[in-house]
């Protein structure tokens, strides 16, 4: 499983996710350049080792028209509208628009609470220029780069004091951030300074399934990416980057189960719960039929998930279901280490899943590629199982 967590001590912004991200890719240089080809007009991004407090890290400076946005005090104002079209227009893949658009939805939903008005009539300011644009969906396509299985993030440090914005002076969090910030664990922490900005905040509303301390993880990469005030303390964001396919282990690891009882609820309801939880990092979702008091005939709704994630799925469990309360149980499981491997036959390439750990080797063709290898060929599953080496 890859696992992405984000330290968010001193906050979170567009381009301090963007740097940290970045800092994780083997060749940055070469990415920056291919980004300024998707066709963001008068964009360029620039990117720059840099320390804090001794600290080195990536920043990534956006360039509009050959000038920071600080020096060209140049803003576009824009509504969700035209932010769409623009998305639209840009050559990257429709799967990063979507995430890049999801992230827009959700600032312009704290913008319209803020203002008493709606989404459509909602006109950007600091969020709605390019290089807010710029920041997420460079930030959108660096999370489809590096495919995370989970993202974590421990709880934000908003900061406290004033700023500046285009309606005056507000309090730390602006009331935007702090609308974006409702059901996330934060705290203002000691220094006086914005810390978190909007564009920060709704990237990682969008993209992380819970936030909390790190649990116990090995970390194959740390990208730390800068922002760009010089503080008291090192004004960094850190991504903490773990592939646990790379680690065989032979020590059993964690997992949680939830269960709920059901009676009084269609059986098109409980398929709809079991596909919305299908749909989230659960690693297993069943039922089981059983009877209830009153002899009313009932199910079991069991989830298996990790621990991390267990807060998140048992709300969606209260929320997508008729019960009244979930059950908690943190269990220990061994778990075979997996890997891949492809094996050319007359009727096209077949993954073979193969299993190691605790003195156990074991492998199996995908029944899925058999599936539609016979499929294709109109052949039996069986006639292709049989072209496969028998070792």
């Amino acid at each position: 499983m890859k696992t992405l967590y984000l330290e968010c001590n001193m906050g979170c912004s567009g381009d301090m996710l963007l740097g940290a991200l970045l800092d994780l890719l083997p060749e940055p240089r070469r990415w920056v350049e291919q980004f300024s080809q998707i066709g963001i007009p008068r964009v360029h991004l620039e990117q720059s080792r840099q320390a804090k407090c001794g600290v080195y890290g990536t920043h990534v400076s956006v360039l509009i028209d050959g000038s920071s946005i600080q020096e060209s005090h140049q803003h576009d104002h824009n509504d969700l509208g035209q932010i769409t079209d623009l998305i639209d227009t840009l050559l990257i893949p429709d799967s990063v628009k979507e995430q890049a658009l999801a992230v827009y939805h959700l600032l312009a939903q704290a913008e319209s609470e803020v203002h008493q008005t709606t989404m459509e009539q909602i006109h950007f300011h600091e969020v709605g220029s390019l290089d807010a644009v710029a920041d997420i969906v460079g930030v959108c396509l660096l999370m489809d780069q590096l495919k995370p299985d989970r993202i974590l993030s421990s709880p934000v440090v908003a900061g406290s004091g004033s700023v500046h914005c285009a309606h005056g002076l507000l309090p730390v969090p602006a009331p935007a951030t702090a609308a974006l910030l409702r059901g996330i664990p934060w705290r203002s922490g000691a220094l006086e300074s914005e810390l978190c900005t909007p564009t920060g905040v709704a990237i990682l509303k969008h993209f992380v399934h819970a936030f909390g301390p790190m649990p116990t993880l090995t970390i194959d990469q740390i990208g730390v990416g800068t922002g760009q005030k010089d503080l008291a303390q090192a004004n960094i964001l850190r991504a903490f980057w773990s592939d646990s396919t790379l680690h065989p282990t032979s020590a059993p690891n964690q997992i949680t189960e939830l269960r709920c009882t059901l009676d009084d609820m269609t059986g098109e309801d409980i398929g709809c719960a079991v596909q919305l939880l299908w749909d989230t990092h659960a690693l297993d979702v069943y039922t089981l039929p059983i009877q209830m008091k009153k002899n009313r005939p009932g199910v079991i709704l069991c989830v298996t998930c990790s621990p991390e994630d267990s807060d998140s799925i048992a709300q969606l469990m209260l929320r997508h279901t008729s019960t009244a309360g979930v059950r908690k149980q943190v269990e220990e499981r061994y778990v075979l280490n997996v890997r891949f491997s492809q094996v050319d036959t007359p009727y096209g390439s077949i993954r073979i899943k193969h299993y190691s750990g605790f003195g156990v080797e074991k492998s199996k063709p995908e029944f899925q590629d058999l599936a539609q290898a016979a499929k294709k060929h109109g052949v039996s599953i069986d006639t292709v199982r049989r072209c496969l080496p028998t070792s």
